[in-house]
């Protein structure tokens, strides 16, 4: 009996000990609502002051509130005044704070302390964002959350929203298609880039949308998706007549808003608003390179048309997303003046610091350290920004090309037939037999 007792005594703590070990390498989620959540709180809520004051981010009290300390309260001590806590509220991947900044206090002073309030809290990460006038959250990670991608499962609102990738915040990096109308993707080989196309293309084969694809890879990465895909180009032949084609509809589209008095697409009636066009551009330099003179002129027009559709397509619907290992001025003339037009920028492990430069340097300068720093065992981990100056870290959830075309696959009955695009809608067989092209598609819903 004594002996039974000794074992329950020991093997229970010993097992609940053990329970924990494996929930926080097996289940990190698990281990931080019932461990990691309540440690943090208590932790946040006994040295918020003082961390806050070593960190720099306390100001002077006004005189008023020194009279008040002074002669009502009855005290000699007038102690610095951190940010007002508003909120604190936990999640499952970590914690929120709210935070009233006082005055003399800027978001950027809390966000160049974030790395000190990650280790005075002993938190994973300390994200700061600024939500309105005078007031930042503090998202804070209990755990790495972009070792095991878990995309949330409430789902981004919006028509042209797609969620891409997992922040290292615990919130879905989405592509917004209204905010952010071109972007580009770089990334070396193994690096993950083909994996956020993935996700990107299998998200945006559910929206009534038509994709566009340019693969001069003869195809290897997008054939694969025909059959939700209007139009294919797989040579930088096909590429370039396309690429006409698609600056014909966008003038047509400007025809159309003309005879409206519309400013764009989205403000025409409902019967007559064209589709949104999404173009996918893989392997970018492949349209840069020339083997001969006689390829500078194709060239040099096919990057006059990304230019312009750069420069005007968003207005008709037209959006562009553009993919490569590396992209600026020593690709050729019109480089530089097409990524200024891609204002979303996604840069996964490069080669080179230069190449990161090309990406983010001219919009994120920060960022460009971060991808530097993207180890090579971690596919999928990316920077991503915005020509607000904003970053941040994220990795792509793992889709395999099987599972993208599928999705393809499954949503084919919503491929719209672009008259001006039919000759490059990619034929699929079934049987030994050509499918037919799908009715003109019905035109795009009106935005909220």
């Amino acid at each position: 009996m004594t002996d039974l007792s000794t074992l329950w005594e020991v093997g229970l703590p010993l097992a609940g000990a053990g329970g924990l070990g494996y929930a926080k390498v097996r289940a990190p989620r698990v281990f931080w609502s019932l461990v990691g959540l309540p440690v943090t709180q208590v932790r946040f809520a006994m040295s918020y002051r003082s961390t806050m004051d070593v960190c720099g981010l306390t100001v002077q009290p006004s005189r008023f509130r020194a009279f008040l300390v002074r002669n009502v309260a009855r005290r000699s001590d007038v102690q610095p005044v951190p940010p007002k806590i508003r909120r604190v509220r936990g999640t499952s991947t970590g914690m929120r704070v709210t935070l009233r900044l006082p005055a003399g206090l800027e978001p950027a002073d809390v966000m160049a302390a974030s790395e000190r309030l990650r280790h005075a809290w002993g938190v994973h990460s300390v994200n700061v964002i600024e939500t309105k006038p005078g007031f930042v959250e503090l998202r804070m990670t209990g755990y790495d959350v972009l070792r095991r991608v878990k995309m949330p499962r409430r789902r981004p609102s919006g028509q042209l929203t797609v969620p891409v990738a997992l922040r290292e915040d615990g919130t879905a990096f989405v592509r917004d298609y209204l905010k952010v109308p071109h972007a580009l993707t770089l990334g070396a080989n193994q690096s993950g880039k083909s994996m956020y196309q993935r996700n990107l293309i299998a998200g945006l084969a559910r929206l009534n949308v038509a994709l566009v694809g340019i693969d001069c890879k003869r195809g290897v990465e997008q054939r694969g998706y025909a059959p939700r895909l209007s139009a294919l180009a797989v040579t930088p032949e096909e590429a370039s007549g396309l690429l006409d084609a698609l600056v014909e509809e966008m003038e047509g589209r400007f025809d159309l808003l003309s005879e409206h008095g519309a400013a764009d697409v989205w403000a025409l009636p409902e019967k007559v608003r064209p589709v949104p066009v999404v173009v996918l551009v893989d392997e970018v330099a492949e349209l840069f390179l020339v083997a001969g003179k006689k390829d500078e002129e194709r060239r040099d027009r096919m990057v006059m048309q990304m230019i312009r559709l750069g420069q005007m397509a968003r207005a008709a619907g037209i959006f562009l997303e553009v993919c490569g290992q590396r992209f600026g001025s020593d690709l050729g003339r019109g480089a530089t003046t097409l990524r200024a037009q891609l204002t979303g920028r996604v840069v996964h492990r490069v080669n080179d610091k230069q190449t990161a430069d090309m990406g983010l340097g001219d919009i994120a300068p920060d960022a460009v350290v971060a991808v530097t720093t993207i180890p090579p065992d971690r596919p999928g981990v990316a920077v991503a920004g915005d020509s607000s100056g904003g970053w941040s870290r994220i990795r792509t959830p793992e889709l395999s090309a099987a599972d993208a075309a599928a999705t393809c696959a499954e949503y084919a009955h919503l491929t719209p037939v672009l008259p001006r695009l039919a000759v490059y809608r990619p034929v699929q067989l079934i049987a030994g037999k050509p499918v037919p092209p799908m009715p003109l598609f019905k035109p795009f819903p009106a935005t909220d």
